[in-house]
């Protein structure tokens, strides 16, 4: 993967949260598996349960504040700088760039309905949002009530060291699958599979798990097309994306397959407590919308899984 120097970084698509100091610690937005984070010893463990019962697409609204706004001033000056792209925030901001830049032309050819921007909030610690408190340990997450991004980008340090997800597109891979959540949000998907997880809750799970599905398979279908996607000026965002690159946003998302998860948190597998798929369901939907380029052949909810 090579980005292009050249093209602008476009930092009002984050709000920068950093050390402000919102959140709540070790509360936050409540993990819905049996036990939270209480006796769980080391962080790693916390976010790999985390990650099974709620964040790496957490998208179930619960009542909260949200309403902080951040200071973007020292992300724009780094990100105007001559090495911002040695920078992780400033790489992270320009990710965003393009996947936004690919739904701008995507959602209206593929579903007739226009793209509405949503922005990527940086915290650190803990944040306030529309959905509640949320912490680190939730992971990044997409929510619907404020259709904003959430990420703590110390996040990306356990997914290469702690999950064995190596390699730099493992980024944009996480932040394309939150912005297929927000793709689900503007296309009414989110609000129709919380009705049917209302009206038969026997299936809920199994609705959350075709809801992330579909969003891995979003994320491929941006990876897809990365390389066509530009700054407002023209200029290329992608120099390159390789095929190595691609079998590292795949690497990721087998890694955080609900079974894969739930073995390295020395917890039996258990199929009816899936939320997100498992690694070869991941794999598959990923690989499915990188070789179509068609977010349209993304319908997971019309697909036996």
């Amino acid at each position: 993967m090579e980005l292009n120097e050249n093209a602008r970084i476009d930092t009002s698509q984050v709000d920068d949260r950093r050390g402000s100091g919102g959140g709540g610690g070790l509360g936050g937005i409540p993990i819905p598996i049996g036990g939270g984070r209480g006796g769980i010893v080391g962080v790693v463990v916390a976010v790999l349960v985390a990650l099974v019962g709620g964040g790496f697409g957490l998208n179930a609204a619960t009542n909260g504040g949200g309403g902080e706004q951040g200071d973007n001033t020292s992300l724009e000056q780094r990100c105007s700088a001559d090495d911002a792209l040695k920078q992780l925030d400033c790489r992270n901001t320009l990710y965003v760039n393009s996947i936004q830049a690919y739904w701008r032309t995507a959602l209206p050819e593929a579903f007739g309905e226009q793209y509405q921007p949503s922005r990527t909030v940086f915290f650190s610690q803990g944040v306030n949002t529309a959905c509640g408190q949320a912490d680190s340990g939730v992971g990044p997450f997409y929510c619907p009530a404020d259709d904003l991004v959430y990420i703590d980008l110390t996040f990306y340090n356990l997914l290469a060291d702690q999950l064995g997800a190596q390699g730099e597109f493992a980024q944009p891979y996480v932040l394309a699958h939150e912005y297929g959540h927000h793709v689900q949000d503007l296309l009414g998907t989110e609000a129709q599979m919380r009705r049917q997880q209302q009206r038969d809750p026997d299936n809920a799970n199994a609705l959350s798990v075709k809801l992330e599905l579909q969003a891995d398979c979003y994320a491929g279908t941006w990876a897809r097309n990365a390389t066509g996607t530009a700054d407002e000026s023209g200029q290329k965002i992608f120099k390159s994306i390789s095929e190595q690159d691609v079998a590292q946003a795949i690497d990721t998302a087998e890694k955080i397959g609900d079974d894969a998860i739930q073995q390295r948190s020395g917890r039996p597998v258990n199929p009816d407590e899936f939320t997100h798929g498992t690694s070869e369901q991941r794999r598959q939907w990923f690989a499915k919308g990188y070789d179509t380029g068609d977010p349209k052949q993304c319908d997971t909810f019309a697909s036996p899984l």
